[in-house]
């Protein structure tokens, strides 16, 4: 599996950035605030929106939700994901900034989905963290 660019900067036609939000959808910093870039939109706190997918690491009150709420969206994720094989999903280090979540917390949400659809990129973070 590839893994997600650190940096990205821009977007092919279907690609989309995965990033760590709330779910107010008050995207004010880290990869939320990039996120606007690409047509995520403030009050949007989970879901595709433009080129991008907004999944949950913090609650409405900007509070960081516990690891058992985030797998529920991770898996709520993988599975849209799968239902858009058109699609190209880059996570970033979702839950890993702002969150304060380190990689050996949040990969494993993904791997416990079983394998991962074709269309969704890790970062390296991650995939480091590979079963």
């Amino acid at each position: 599996m590839n893994p997600t660019p650190d940096n990205i900067t821009s977007l092919g036609p279907r690609e989309i950035f995965v990033f760590g939000s709330n779910r107010a959808g008050r995207h004010g910093a880290g990869a939320a605030k990039t996120a606007l870039n690409w047509g995520a939109r403030h009050g949007i706190g989970e879901g595709l929106c433009g080129h991008t997918y907004a999944l949950p690491t913090k609650d409405e009150n900007l509070a960081v939700l516990p690891l058992p709420e985030v797998a529920a969206g991770v898996r709520r994720f993988v599975a849209f994901a799968r239902s858009r094989p058109d699609l190209t999903f880059l996570v970033t280090p979702i839950g890993c900034g702002l969150a304060g979540y380190q990689a050996e917390d949040i990969a494993p949400l993904f791997f416990a989905c079983g394998q991962l659809p074709l269309n969704v990129t890790l970062p390296r973070s991650f995939q480091d963290h590979q079963p």
